[in-house]
């Protein structure tokens, strides 16, 4: 046949034999889609990319805790990652509507991508969009940074050279959001995020939208980043790097990421790696301080009985070398919530018994009252650590009139230990016209509410005192969180209501008001009241208004 056939015939059946066998099928792609606020990114992705072609996965399942872990159980495989969420810069994604509840730790993706439990579900990725704010910011997230300086400071480095120590640890240990992302998302080629703020769900929609339009489908799970997509998203500072590869010079600082994030390894052997941090630079434990605690604080007793834990925890807790310059680093740390959270690691790492604590602490604290200046994460910070009463009575040395501590925030951090001449004076602060000392005020109150009937009037009726104008809204609205039921302290209230000139106080008192007791104020009244005294009709929503409805519906 060949023979007899002409060339050009030849040429034909080769073309038309080619057409006859049947094309191999593209495989399909799977877009994973992590949606723990708004939908409209996915649901943008969704409309233009075929279903033939696309196959879309929401990893996310309402009312189950564990639906990262479920992913991995059910073997899901990525080829294309979406997470929508508002992201807080270092810790999780989170969603800002009231009735979702999930959100997602940067931790699960840590583990997630460490952990032989999961081994499919990033293994195949090509891209990864990330939308929420910073999410690929370069800039080192640690808190502690000022603090690792003068510690290194303290350890004989001249300042300069501490800087450049920090510089250097922090990109070697992944400290910015870029870095952990890389991290996590090992030899993906593209990664998308926002260097900055990120658009809102609807705006990044519709820019996506245009995107895609454009450019439909052809650039999507290819591994190369799109030239064309970071020119829509440009005003928005997105921005693309790559994960980390196997010849990244800090690929060290992933493998000591997956050392506390791999669900494989023992918890034995997760001591042992933080005795040998802890053996290292005091600056390197601090940066891994966050990974630390979240280790320690799962030791429940029976863990520690485990006779591998028990001898991991014994040779840190002999570490004598180690302890002394934990210690040292801890009472050398400027922040006070930073040097608490170190002597409760101390604690857990058993170098301290639950009685030095209190003796670390209260250390702390009197250094802290000793300061010329402090403020409103002091009172809370003070409040918290003493919420049990355990401190009661240790601060309640006499106070030099006009001294430094001789003012509402040291009187407030006094009175969050137990004193009485504290809360005292911090309670007439809701009376000041200083609004610095107001806000001491507030803050105090929200850890330590006024339950006593007589202290309520005592502070009503200081208010109900006032001149109208801002300072006595703001005292009203110190009140703003309390449920009040005392009949006195309410008829002081709406007295003051029906005979003040001021419209933003009348609304203070209806916001007060609609969180009370009123059964003995009566409500008609009460209704009357408010509809004959009232000082505006403004428009718009306000307590006043909301008040009155409650009261008019039956």
């Amino acid at each position: 046949m060949r023979r007899l056939l002409p060339p050009h015939h030849l040429v034909f059946l080769a073309a038309a034999s080619w057409a006859a066998a049947p094309l191999a099928a593209a495989p399909v792609q799977t877009v994973c889609t992590i949606t723990v606020n708004s939908a409209d990114e996915k649901e943008t992705f969704r409309r233009h990319l075929p279903e033939a072609k696309y196959r879309f996965v929401e990893l996310v399942e309402r009312g189950r805790p564990d639906w990262l872990a479920s992913s991995c159980r059910e073997a899901v495989s990525c080829d294309v990652l979406v997470i929508s969420g508002h992201y807080d810069g270092g810790n999780e994604f989170f969603s800002d509507q009231l009735d979702v509840r999930e959100f997602l730790p940067v931790s699960e993706l840590e583990r997630a991508s460490c952990s032989g439990s999961c081994p499919g579900l990033f293994s195949q990725l090509k891209e990864v969009y990330l939308f929420g704010c910073n999410t690929l910011n370069p800039q080192p997230q640690s808190s502690a940074s000022s603090e690792i300086v003068r510690g290194l400071v303290r350890e004989g480095l001249p300042p300069k050279e501490a800087k450049r120590q920090l510089q250097s640890l922090a990109a070697a240990h992944g400290e910015s959001s870029r870095d952990r992302m890389r991290q996590i998302f090992k030899d993906v080629p593209v990664i998308y995020g926002f260097s900055s703020s990120a658009p809102l769900g609807p705006i990044a929609a519709s820019t996506l939208e245009r995107y895609l339009r454009s450019s439909g489908e052809r650039e999507i799970a290819r591994g190369h980043p799109s030239g064309r997509l970071l020119g829509y998203f440009a005003p928005f500072s997105m921005a693309v790097a790559q994960g980390m590869t196997d010849t990244d010079p800090h690929l060290q600082a992933r493998r000591d990421m997956c050392q506390f994030a791999d669900d494989r390894r023992p918890v034995a052997e997760k001591l042992d790696f933080v005795h040998q941090l802890l053996q290292r630079h005091a600056a390197e434990a601090r940066l891994y301080l966050d990974r630390i605690q979240r280790l320690t604080t799962t030791l429940d007793a029976p863990a520690r009985q485990e006779p591998a834990v028990a001898r991991a925890l014994q040779a840190i807790a002999g570490d004598a070398a180690a302890r002394e310059r934990f210690l040292d680093d801890a009472r050398g740390a400027e922040q006070a919530t930073v040097r608490v959270r170190l002597i409760d690691v101390a604690r857990d790492l058993g170098w301290l018994t639950e009685d030095k604590r209190w003796e670390e602490l209260a250390l702390m604290l009197g250094e802290l009252l000793a300061r010329p200046e402090i403020g409103v994460p002091e009172v809370g910070l003070a409040c918290s650590l003493n919420a049990q009463g355990d401190l009661d009575g240790a601060f309640n040395r006499r106070v030099v009139p006009g001294s430094a501590a001789d003012d509402v925030p040291h009187a407030a951090v006094r009175a969050c230990l137990g004193s009485a001449e504290g809360r005292a004076r911090t309670l007439q602060a809701l009376l000041s016209a200083n609004e610095a000392d107001v806000v001491i005020a507030q803050a105090y109150l929200r850890h330590r509410p006024i339950s006593d009937d007589a202290e309520l009037r005592g502070v009503v009726a200081g208010i109900a005192a006032m001149a109208p104008g801002d300072a006595q809204v703001r005292a009203l609205e110190s009140l703003g969180r309390h449920y009040l039921s005392d009949e006195e302290a309410l008829h002081m209230l709406t007295d003051l209501f029906a005979r003040t000139p001021s419209w933003d106080v009348q609304n203070a008192i209806a916001g007060i008001l609609i969180r009370a007791d009123r059964q003995s104020l009566g409500r008609t009244r009460l209704l009357l009241t408010l509809l004959e005294q009232r000082r505006s009709l403004a428009s718009g929503s306000n307590m006043v208004d909301a008040l009155i409805l409650r009261l008019q519906t039956p």
